[in-house]
Parts: C-alpha cells; sequence; structure tokens
C-alpha cells in the first residue's frame, strides 16, 4: 500500500507551459512510430526539434550524447531512440543518456491465465478456502501477499500457498524486508544491508518452496522511503532525484533478497517493484549505476519488473515526465529496456473517493491495462486491496463486497477473458 502522499497534484500534471492539446502533447508533436528516414524532423511532446545529419542526432540545433552512424531515429511512446548500422537500439534518457534497449515497437504478449489478481493481508480472518472461493467468484487467477521471516508470517502464508497450490491458483509472495534494521535504524552498510535480506528471503523461499510458490517480489516501495528519494514529489525519471548515500543500502537490500531466493530455489522468478516514474532509479539499478553519476557498482537484475500505479501518479501508459513534463509509455519503456515481463503489483485510485468513482476507475484503468497485455508483456495487474477493513481501499468488507466497484471488476473480468 502506498504510504507516501505528500507529492499529491504534483506528478500528473504535463506540459509546463507549452500549449497542450487534449492529448497532454504540443500541438504540432509527430505522430507516434515517427521515423527519419523517412520524415526529415521529429518534434517531441515538448516541441522540440529532433534531427540526424551525417549520422549524428541534434535537438534544436545541439548535438546530443555522443551519437554516430545513426540509421534510424524512432519517436514512440513519449521518448527518442535509435539505432546505428551495428542493429542496437538506444533510448534517450531525461539526463540526455542513451541507454541500451532492444526495438520498443515489438509486440510482446503476456503469458495468459495469470492477468486478474488481487492485493491481501498474511492476518485476514478469511481461511484459505473461503479467501480462494472469493477470488475464483471475481475471476481473480493470481493473489499478492507480503510476508516477512517471522515465524508467525511465515506460518500464515505457507497455508495460503499450500491451498493456492492446489487449485492451480499463483501466489505472488512479497518478501517485506527493507533497508532498516530490526529496531527501525537504516543499515550502516550495503554488505549489511545484502546480508539481512539475503537471510531473510532465504529462510522464506525454504518455507514456500514446497507449495509452488514461484514469484517473489524483493522490497515493497525501496525507492520511495524516507532515506532513498531526496523529495516526494519528484517523478522519479531522474536518477538524481535519489539519495546517492544510502543508494547501496537499498541495492543491498535487493540484491540480498534476490541472491537469497535464488540460493534455494534457482528456477524462482524474483520482481524488484518501483513507484510512480522510477526509471532513472530502475535503470541505475539495472545498470550498476549511482545517482552521482559513477558506475561500475553491482547491478541489480530482476526477472519480472514490478510497478505501483496509483491514480495519483497518473495513467501508467503516458505517465509524467520528471513531474513536469510530458507523459510517456512506461511499460513500453520497460519492455525495451529490460526484456522482462512486466507486473503492476497496486493500484488504486485514492482512499477519499466514493463508490461510484471508483467503480467508474476500475473499468476505465482495467480497459487500458488489458490492452498492454498483447504488447507490452503486462502479465498481471493487481487491485489493492481486497479488504482493508473499511472503504478506503478494499474491495470489500468483512466478505461483504463494496457494490459499486466489485460489480465494476467482476463485470470487467467476464467481458474481457484472460487468454
Amino acid at each position: 500500500m502506498i504510504t507516501r502522499r505528500q507529492f499529491l497534484g504534483c506528478l500528473t500534471a504535463v506540459g509546463g507551459s507549452y500549449l497542450m492539446n487534449a492529448y497532454g502533447q504540443v500541438s504540432g508533436t509527430s505522430p507516434d512510430g515517427t521515423t527519419i528516414p523517412s520524415a526529415s524532423t521529429i518534434v517531441d511532446k515538448s516541441g522540440s526539434k529532433w534531427t540526424v545529419k551525417d549520422g549524428v542526432i541534434y535537438r534544436n540545433g545541439s548535438t546530443v550524447g555522443n551519437t554516430y552512424n545513426v540509421s534510424l531515429l524512432l519517436w514512440y511512446g513519449g521518448r527518442i531512440w535509435h539505432v546505428g548500422t551495428g542493429g542496437q537500439f538506444y533510448v534517450c534518457n531525461d539526463a540526455d543518456q542513451w541507454l541500451p534497449c532492444s526495438d520498443p515497437r515489438v509486440a510482446v504478449a503476456a503469458t495468459a491465465g495469470s492477468f486478474y489478481g488481487m492485493n491481501g493481508h498474511f492476518d485476514y480472518t478469511y481461511t484459505p478456502a473461503k479467501l480462494i472461493s472469493i477470488l475464483k467468484d471475481m475471476g481473480c487467477t493470481s493473489y499478492r501477499v507480503g510476508c516477512t521471516d517471522d515465524p508467525n508470517q511465515i506460518y500464515a502464508v505457507s497455508k495460503l500457498a499450500q491451498a493456492f497450490q492446489s487449485n492451480g491458483m499463483t501466489l505472488l509472495v512479497l518478501i517485506n524486508h527493507g533497508i532498516y534494521d530490526s529496531v527501525g535504524n537504516l543499515f550502516s552498510s550495503e554488505s549489511a544491508a545484502y546480508n539481512s535480506a539475503q537471510q531473510a528471503a532465504m529462510n522464506i523461499a525454504n518455507a514456500l518452496k514446497q507449495y509452488g510458490v514461484t514469484i517473489y517480489e524483493c522490497g515493497n516501495e525501496l525507492t520511495r522511503q524516507n532515506d532513498t528519494v531526496l523529495n516526494f514529489t519528484y517523478a522519479g525519471t531522474k536518477v538524481v532525484d535519489f539519495n546517492n548515500r544510502n543508494w547501496p543500502i537499498m541495492r543491498g537490500a535487493m540484491r540480498g533478497m534476490i541472491d537469497g531466493v535464488k540460493a534455494v530455489q534457482s528456477d524462482a522468478k524474483c520482481g524488484v517493484n518501483f513507484c510512480v516514474a522510477d526509471i532513472g532509479a530502475s535503470d541505475a539499478l539495472w545498470d550498476g549505476m549511482q545517482p552521482d553519476g559513477s558506475g561500475g557498482y553491482p547491478k541489480v537484475r530482476w526477472d519480472i519488473t514490478t510497478w505501483h500505479n496509483y491514480e495519483v501518479y497518473g495513467d501508467i501508459f503516458n505517465i509524467g515526465s520528471d513531474g513536469a513534463g510530458p507523459g510517456f509509455d512506461l511499460p513500453a519503456y520497460c519492455k525495451a529496456r529490460y526484456g522482462v515481463p512486466f507486473i503492476i503489483t497496486e493500484w488504486n485510485t485514492g482512499p477519499e473517493k466514493n463508490e461510484d468513482y471508483r467503480a467508474s476507475f476500475v473499468t476505465s484503468r482495467l480497459g487500458k491495462y488489458y490492452g498492454g497485455r498483447k504488447t507490452s508483456n503486462v502479465q498481471s495487474v493487481m487491485y489493492y486491496v481486497l479488504d482493508s477493513g473499511d472503504q478506503t481501499y478494499g474491495i470489500m468488507v468483512d466478505g461483504k463486497p463494496i457494490s459499486a466497484p466489485y460489480n465494476a471488476f467482476k463485470s470487467f473480468v467476464a467481458n474481457n477473458p484472460d487468454n
């Protein structure tokens, strides 16, 4: 569940002082998919003009990074991409760096069968059988639950895993370990964070592997802690949005959880989740970089990219760049950059919204996510949450559906099969 709302209203604004049209882009923006050649100029959403001359890329007449032998310049999903005569694609980030990737235009379809998901908690009073009955009635085939290495939590989640296994359903387990020690202090070093996280992950995976759990999410919103992000109003598209001093501790925790799972369950899939538009963080972790621009550090490599997409963040397929900048297609970006499946492990509107608004939001947001199944490898989208004990986030309370959002969810699933 998202815990930081200081940035409310800051992240979905687009366009600054530019003259924007109804789609949040500058009038005259090039159509998505425009290339040089055959066009002579590409106009991006902020109004900048991109050209190629003698194999070198220019923006408004000035070079952008170090480019040469460019054979194709591409405008796609709100980003500029290029490929050279060697065949390697690159994408331009918010720091004007060209990062290696694949062709973003290549559609990748997710494996069918686990698209509709739900979040819940290990300490629900529902029996595993009752929980599964509720999920099946809604059409959900996947379920996310958090777990620390506390024996009581492991026991409760093991009971869930056993029931899910026998019913052919997917249980995604969030390893709820992070950058703080048992008394709440920031770990003293990357190695201390790594060792603690590795042991916790080994304990959890050892207990759950016998029950068919194969997907683990390693940490919860670690890029959005007080000690990791510099300001909660930052969108996260630049790595300088994050705390350079504490970055190694976060990296150590993530690496430790992944390595801990793999040590006891080598075939398991591990994800790392991000929030808002945190591609500045995900790119730097993937490439072994620090926020200060230095490199050569351990790389964090995950099997599944996971993301949280609350309404305040904006439409994830057109999410604001650098807070006030034009939007871009984040799942398409991640597909091209990391080449692994994409799961939205938390999504919802705000806790203050009424039932009718929630119902409309469920229908519209699921519609956008559903389209991403066939193009951007969106494997699953997991609503937060099944039951929050009240009407702030839950889609039911004490086993009783909150009618409008519940019916909207169930109706969409029934009319849009996961196949």
